[in-house]
């Protein structure tokens, strides 16, 4: 049979990243899911309560995305893109659709990052201006332009130089963004949500304030809906918390169901209008192909049928007020809680003790992880067709799991 898969990640694929998941005790193989829960090849299972960061909104192998995927296979699977794909045009449709008003053009990529790098070209055609603003602790994806936008020296400095004329303003300061607002501003992209940042909650106010003074400047907001999208906060998309429409939206992970992978930037039409001077001034070969927009077409009514971000807001609900009395009984270890809809953060007094909980979690099989610009906090983001039993057992993990770790930490300090 040849080395162990874990084995051959480790010499093959990434040691670092192997490394740390010996650490956590995620050092396994997976071997199928469904639903929520995933099992490994030793037969372990787990409550899956990481989600893919966000993608699994529908859990696993949900059976009405699989059947579509599995239909349009039969039928044709890859576009030859001289020719217009059925499912990719009717996906386009239904995302202007159910878009925030006056979104009603769509360009395909696989990745959110790939959506991030169209809005950015997108920004800079239709304006004409160079200038991008993001904010500390966004998160937008690790390719180039992205990466540029995603102000973290640990990722940014071995690939330097980025992009040029990116400026970083404190994210929730409406004062400072205003400050950073000059002639070369093309747009500014903003998280509704910061997903990596440690599920940080804007003020009140805040996102409406940011189109408002775009609106102002002549300047296009860019809603970067990756993580938040599609359900996961309690409203289907996360600016409609606050009833705002951006310039553009960029979508993924939650959008291919959790079985394809595929990323759209979402925009008024006028932005687009670079395309009808230069039809492939921006494009793609897999990108929006007939198997990935089969998935999203099923994925969104899958969302909109089984009203999930009324379910997500619901049982995140009961998440929240089960995370809030632990926080109450372990003062000393959990600083705060946060979050809206399944969209939920643990935030520790330290990160080695965050890294413990997720250890421990793993080992009582529970799947976690921290937030990539944030490692004190840990995110919770299952998957929005659980129900008050599967936090129920999460929950009870996670109680064993922080009274494991008090006892770790007592050990340590003698």
């Amino acid at each position: 049979m040849g080395m162990d898969p874990f084995t051959l990640f480790e010499r093959h694929i990434n040691p670092g990243l192997a490394g740390l998941l010996r650490f956590t005790g995620l050092d396994r193989t997976e071997s199928h899911a469904e639903g929520p829960y995933v099992w490994d090849t030793t037969g372990k299972r787990y409550l899956d309560f990481l989600g893919l960061y966000g993608t699994l909104n529908l859990g696993h192998r949900h059976p009405k995305v699989v059947a579509a995927v599995e239909a349009q296979l039969r039928r044709m699977p890859m576009s030859v893109r001289v020719l217009v794909s059925e499912p990719t045009a009717r996906l386009a449709a239904k995302l202007a659709e159910i878009t925030p008003e006056g979104l009603e053009m769509v360009f395909f990529g696989n990745s959110g990052a790939e959506a991030v790098e169209a809005a950015i070209k997108l920004a800079r055609a239709y304006t004409g201006k160079p200038g991008i603003v993001t904010t500390q602790g966004g998160f937008h994806g690790k390719t180039m332009g992205a990466l540029s936008l995603t102000p973290k020296p640990e990722y940014q400095d071995p690939a330097k130089p980025l992009l040029p004329g990116v400026k970083v303003v404190p994210y929730g300061d409406l004062e400072a963004l205003e400050a950073a607002l000059d002639e070369d501003t093309a747009a500014v992209i903003v998280e509704p949500i910061q997903g990596e940042g440690g599920i940080r909650v804007p003020p009140e106010g805040y996102l409406r304030g940011v189109r408002e003074l775009t609106q102002k400047r002549g300047i296009l907001m860019i809603a970067d809906e990756v993580q938040t999208g599609l359900g996961r906060t309690g409203k289907l998309f996360g600016v409609d918390w606050e009833g705002v429409s951006p310039d553009l939206m960029t979508l993924a992970k939650a959008l291919g169901g959790g079985v394809m992978p595929i990323g759209a930037c979402v925009g008024r039409r006028e932005v687009f209008e670079v395309f009808k001077q230069n039809p492939l001034y921006h494009s793609s070969t897999f990108g929006g192909n007939p198997l990935a927009a089969a998935a999203a077409l099923a994925a969104i009514e899958v969302t909109l049928e089984e009203n999930l971000p009324e379910r997500a807001l619901e049982v995140g609900g009961y998440l929240m007020e089960g995370l809030k009395a632990l926080q109450g009984e372990f003062p000393h270890l959990i600083e705060d809680v946060r979050g809206r809809g399944l969209m939920l953060g643990i935030e520790f007094t330290d990160a080695d003790i965050g890294a413990l909980v997720v250890a421990e979690l793993a080992e009582r099989g529970v799947i976690t992880a921290f937030g990539l610009n944030n490692p004190k906090v840990v995110r919770l983001e299952p998957p929005l067709i659980i129900g008050k039993e599967h936090v129920d057992e999460a929950l009870a993990a996670l109680s064993e799991s922080l009274k494991a770790t008090e006892r770790a930490l007592e050990g340590l300090l003698g």
